[in-house]
């Protein structure tokens, strides 16, 4: 499943557009079946050929408002599955996910895959606990942490590559104290833009390089263009086979 880390990122950044300007892009990488869901600012592409089906969630638009409420309204709710998830987070998912079951029982013969960048990471985590019988992988980029130990717990079957780049800021919210945590060890990209399985401490050590590195060229705060789309496209193509 590794292998498919690039072309995932590439899925979660078309889910950035609109309908009609994705659709080319995604029928361009294999996925001629399209569906649009879109609700109250909520969206997610449902894309599928003849063996799999793609769920790509999109993630924060700084001009959408209900975007930012999402965001903001951090107060830990139930989560379908036990333990607590971000309010926000999970309101969004609710505004398409009749929608998205309607399309995934006409694909239920084909092998299901979700993925996701920033709030779209987050939106794709809680549909993939939700499907954690159905789905074969999940794929985040740039992910805040979602929910509580015991929710992350609750599918921790599923198979999930998720995506930090060096000094990504999402990644680092809603903080610990809430009780929130991630529900994997990341796929660590270092200031180099090398995939790497750092220890705690040497992730650390790397964010400190990469910090000073952007201080030197005059960006003293990396943490929102480290969380760039872009980024990951670019570094998860870069090491496709790491």
């Amino acid at each position: 499943m590794i292998e498919q880390c690039s072309k995932m990122a590439k899925l979660a950044g078309i889910a950035y557009l609109d309908e009609k300007p994705a659709k080319p892009k995604y029928k361009k990488l294999g996925y001629a079946g399209h569906n649009f869901i879109e609700n109250d600012g909520a969206q997610c592409h449902a894309i599928w050929n003849d063996e799999e089906i793609v769920l790509c969630f999109r993630g924060t638009e700084p001009n959408e408002f209900s975007d930012i409420l999402a965001d903001l309204n951090a107060w830990p709710d139930k989560a379908q599955v036990g333990g607590r998830v971000h309010n926000g987070f999970q309101n969004e998912l609710e505004k398409i996910w009749e929608d998205i079951i309607e399309i995934l029982e006409v694909n239920k013969d084909k092998e299901l895959y979700i993925t996701g960048h920033s709030l779209g990471g987050a939106m794709a985590t809680i549909a993939a606990s939700r499907l954690k019988d159905e789905i074969e992988a999940l794929y985040t980029y740039g992910s805040p942490r979602v929910g509580t130990r015991k929710f992350v717990k609750s599918f921790s079957n599923v198979e999930h590559y998720r995506h930090v780049n060096n000094n990504d800021v999402v990644t680092s919210i809603p903080l610990a104290l809430m009780g929130y945590v991630h529900h994997c060890s990341p796929r660590y990209i270092n200031y180099h833009g090398h995939i790497r399985p750092f220890t705690p401490w040497q992730r650390l050590k790397d964010k400190w390089r990469g910090r000073l590195a952007s201080i030197k060229q005059w960006k003293p705060f990396d943490g929102a263009s480290d969380h760039g789309m872009d980024y990951y496209i670019e570094y998860t193509e870069k090491n496709k086979n790491v």
